[in-house]
């Protein structure tokens, strides 16, 4: 049963390389993806310091050719694009009409009516489905998931890392791209990344792919890194995670993303979106709805799980999303959604009927003063 599960999931161009590089391999979202090569305390430490790729080849990336308001684009995320630069890109949301967060998102605008939309490998079919329902006639879908790959450089050494065969990178500030040639293909490199340090995707064929992951590590300050360290480096600067922290039983208000919301625009879910801020304003005051997102430290090396219960003097208020040993601060963090209203410095416990753990709210990234706009 379990090879027959393995057999059935998709790989990546850089399956093989995993496996001569001794990878530990396991099923994420339809994928056959590394976990970890080394250690994923030892990756996430090493990406801090100096720098990793990640095969994030797994990632959906749509194309579509069409003026913003006349194709549905603009009413179908939630972030601003009307003044999006070329050569820019912005995070944002994908809601349905009760204002639950079908997807996360980045758009590139790659041309005046061309964009790039990257999205999750788990909800590629999903996001096909309301794009395809909502964009006008007027307007060109393409959905190049199948023959895009991506990997990310990241880390305070990246730049360093990546300019050898991409010196074009140089010249990229962060959230911007460009295309340029990398190892003699025309390529899309940006200043993104999902690990809060310095750090450059790198949009390619699957064939450019393998060899831009091949020259990478011939470099002795990059190490391979799987989405172990990239969960743990993710979580210390308080990004979410679809399906886990943010989904269709979630809102962007909830989960704290309300910055990324174009709110002087029409777009799906922007009518329930409204009615829960006025009723959040008229309630408890502005900022807070039914539940709220916190963010929590442990005063231990133990570590908050997913769905692990939070309490508040003894009374059950809410679920941790995502917890995790946080190798940085040696302690564990998470974060989660109450039921109540927690201010920084208040102590809670974390767990379950067997075993709570001891913790205080406090604010994010847990990790500061990092390379990321350096």
């Amino acid at each position: 049963m379990y090879m027959e599960t393995l057999s059935s999931l998709k790989t990546t161009p850089l399956f093989n390389d995993h496996i001569a590089l001794g990878a530990k391999m396991a099923p994420f979202a339809g994928w056959n993806m590394p976990i970890q090569y080394e250690g994923i305390i030892a990756e996430a430490l090493h990406t801090r310091k100096q720098a990793a790729c990640f095969d994030i080849c797994h990632m959906g990336e749509f194309l579509i050719k069409g003026d913003l308001k006349r194709s549905g684009l603009d009413n179908l995320v939630t972030a601003r694009l009307s003044d999006l630069a070329i050569g820019s890109c912005r995070y944002g949301s994908l809601l349905n009409d009760k204002a639950g967060v079908i997807d996360d998102l980045i758009v590139y605008r790659k041309k005046q009516d061309e964009w790039m939309i990257v999205i999750n490998a788990g909800t590629i079919e999903k996001d096909k489905k309301q794009f395809l329902s909502n964009l006008s006639k007027d307007s060109d879908f393409k959905d190049i998931s199948n023959t895009t790959g991506k990997i990310d450089i990241q880390g305070p050494l990246s730049r360093e890392a990546i300019i050898p065969f991409a010196p074009a990178a140089q010249k990229i500030n962060y959230y911007t791209f460009i295309e340029t040639s990398v190892l003699g293909e025309n390529c899309i490199v940006s200043r993104t990344g999902y690990t809060g340090e310095l750090g450059f995707e790198i949009y390619a064929s699957q064939e450019t792919t393998k060899a831009v992951w091949k020259k990478l590590l011939q470099d002795k300050k990059v190490k391979p890194a799987g989405l172990g360290a990239r969960d743990v480096l993710r979580l210390e600067m308080g990004y979410s995670l679809y399906g886990q922290d943010i989904s269709e039983d979630t809102t962007p208000l909830e989960s704290g993303l309300e910055k990324f919301i174009g709110l002087n625009k029409d777009f799906i879910g922007k009518n329930a979106l409204l009615r829960q801020k006025k009723s959040a304003d008229n309630t408890r005051g502005a900022g807070n709805r039914s539940r709220d997102r916190v963010f929590l430290t442990t005063t231990s090396r133990r570590s908050p799980r997913h769905n692990h219960k939070i309490y508040f003097k003894d009374k059950e208020i809410g679920v941790v999303t995502s917890g995790s040993f946080s190798p940085h601060l040696e302690k564990g963090i998470g974060m989660g959604f109450v039921q109540l209203p927690l201010t920084t410095g208040n102590k809670i416990l974390v767990g379950d009927d067997k075993l709570k753990i001891e913790a205080i709210i406090c604010d994010k990234p847990f990790v500061k003063n990092t390379s990321l706009k350096n």
